[in-house]
C-alpha cells in the first residue's frame, strides 16, 4: 500500500498539472466558442514533417515540446519540430508485444501528469503469448521496469482491441477496450457489465488497493452494482479505437468503429458516467440486434454518425482543437475516416445540439490525431509511415456564392 500522504500529494500534483494545462490552453487561445467560425468556412491543410515510421498508430505530446509516436511493433519514437524524428526509439517493448494480427500491437500511449519529473508513461498493448489486452506503466528508456496494471483476456480473435489511454481532468486514467473481435459481437460483450470488453474504464493509478496496483474511484457508476466490473465508466461500445479528453471541460469524445453501416462519434460529459452507448443493440442510432435491446433500456445517441458510402470504412476518433494558431477553429472536434481520409468537424451549438461539416482530407490511412503541448494538431498515416502537421484555413463566402481562402 502507498503511504496516505504520498498518495494525496501525488493526486493533488496531477490535478494541479491538468488544471494548469487546461487554463494555459484556454488563455493562450485567446478565443471563445462565440468567436469560432462556422464549420463550413473551415478547411484543413496537412504538411508532412516526418516519414520512415513503421505503422505508427498512436501519438501524444510532451511538456518539453516533443511528440511521442507509438509504432505497432512495440517501439516508441520521438519527434521534435526543431530537430525532427529521432533515429533511435526512446522505448522498446517489442519483446512483450503480440503483433500476430493486423489490429494487435502497441495500441496506446500517454504521459503521466507528472511526466516532467518522473518520465512515466502509460501504455496499452496486446501482450504475448495470447493477445491479452494489457494496461501498464513504464519509465521512458526503462522497459525492464514495466509494471502491468490490468489485463483482459482476448485470445479468440485478433481485432477490436480498442487501446486508447488518456488522463482526465480528474487525474484518473481512462482506457478503451473493444468488444472481443470478429464481428456481430460474438460474446455479447457490449451490454454485459461483467466483462471489460466493449467498455471505457476509469481507474486511479496513484494509489494501490489490496493486491491491485490501482484503485477504483468511489464515484465510478457501477461500484455498487452486483456482477459488474467496478472499473467500467461507459459501456455499449464496439471498438473505441480512439477517444480523447477535452482539456477545457473534461468531456470524452469517442470514435467508435461500426459493423458495416454506421460510424459514430460520441460526446460524453463527466455527469454522463455509466452511459450506455448502445452496441450491440444498436449500431449508431439504427437497431442492430433486437435481442440485445433491453426493455426500458436507455441509450445515449452519438452526436455525429456517417455511413459507409463514398469509400468510408472506419472512424478514427480525434481531438478538440484548443490551440492558439487558429482562433476561428477553437473548440472544434476533428476526426477522420481511415479509408476515405475525409475529415469531419463537430462542435456543440451554444443553444444546444451540434453542427458538423466535412472540412477536407487527411493524408492516406489516418490512424491517430493528436496535439502537441500548445494544442496544435498532428496526424499519423499507417502504412506510409508519415507524420503530418495539421493547420486550419479560413474560407469566406464570395459574392458569387463560392468560397475564397483567407
Amino acid at each position: 500500500m502507498s503511504r496516505p500522504h504520498s498518495r494525496r500529494a501525488a493526486k493533488l500534483a496531477g490535478l494541479l498539472v491538468l488544471a494548469l494545462s487546461a487554463s494555459l490552453l484556454s488563455s493562450a487561445a485567446g478565443a471563445s466558442p462565440t468567436r469560432a467560425a462556422p464549420l463550413a468556412e473551415l478547411t484543413v491543410v496537412s504538411e508532412q514533417v516526418a516519414f520512415g515510421l513503421q505503422r505508427p498508430i498512436a501519438i501524444t505530446g510532451l511538456p518539453d515540446g516533443r511528440m511521442l509516436i507509438a509504432e505497432k511493433d512495440g517501439t516508441v519514437r520521438s519527434y521534435h519540430p526543431d530537430t525532427g524524428l529521432a533515429a533511435e526509439p526512446v522505448l522498446d517493448l517489442t519483446a512483450r508485444i503480440d503483433t500476430s494480427d493486423n489490429e494487435r500491437g502497441l495500441l496506446g500511449i500517454t504521459p503521466a501528469p507528472n511526466f516532467a519529473r518522473t518520465g512515466m508513461l502509460y501504455v496499452a498493448y496486446t501482450s504475448l503469448p495470447a493477445g491479452a489486452l494489457t494496461l501498464a506503466r513504464v519509465r521512458i528508456g526503462a522497459p525492464e521496469r514495466l509494471q502491468v496494471l490490468l489485463t483482459q483476456e482476448h485470445a479468440d480473435y485478433g481485432n477490436h482491441n480498442g487501446g486508447q489511454v488518456a488522463f482526465g481532468r480528474d487525474g484518473y486514467l481512462y482506457w478503451s477496450l473493444g468488444d472481443g473481435g470478429h464481428a456481430y459481437d460474438p460474446f455479447k460483450s457490449g451490454q454485459n457489465l461483467g466483462t471489460l470488453l466493449g467498455k471505457i474504464l476509469r481507474i486511479d493509478v496513484n494509489r494501490t488497493c489490496g493486491a491491485k496496483p490501482y484503485c477504483v474511484p468511489s464515484d465510478n457508476p457501477f461500484v455498487r452494482t452486483a456482477g459488474a466490473r467496478p472499473e467500467i465508466w461507459l459501456y455499449g461500445l464496439r471498438n473505441p479505437w480512439r477517444f480523447s479528453v477535452d482539456p477545457v471541460d473534461g468531456s470524452l469524445w469517442i470514435g467508435d468503429v461500426g459493423q458495416g453501416l454506421i460510424e459514430e462519434i460520441n460526446h460524453i460529459r463527466p455527469w454522463q458516467r455509466g452511459a450506455n452507448l448502445g452496441w450491440s443493440c444498436r449500431e449508431g442510432t439504427p437497431v442492430f440486434d433486437p435481442q440485445q435491446c433491453r426493455p426500458g433500456g436507455r441509450y445515449t445517441d452519438p452526436v455525429f454518425e456517417y455511413d459507409h458510402y463514398n469509400d468510408n470504412c472506419a472512424v478514427t476518433g480525434g481531438v478538440v482543437y484548443r490551440g492558439s494558431r487558429t482562433p476561428a477553429a477553437y473548440g472544434t472536434y476533428v476526426a477522420a475516416d481511415y479509408c476515405s481520409t475525409r475529415v469531419f468537424a463537430v462542435r456543440p451549438k451554444p443553444a444546444g445540439g451540434y453542427e458538423s461539416a466535412t472540412i477536407g482530407y487527411f493524408p492516406t490511412q489516418p490512424t491517430a490525431i493528436g496535439t502537441d503541448v500548445h494544442g496544435e494538431l498532428y496526424v499519423l498515416s499507417d502504412l506510409p509511415g508519415w507524420l503530418n502537421r495539421v493547420r486550419f484555413e479560413r474560407v469566406q463566402p464570395t459574392p458569387g456564392g463560392g468560397m475564397a481562402n483567407r
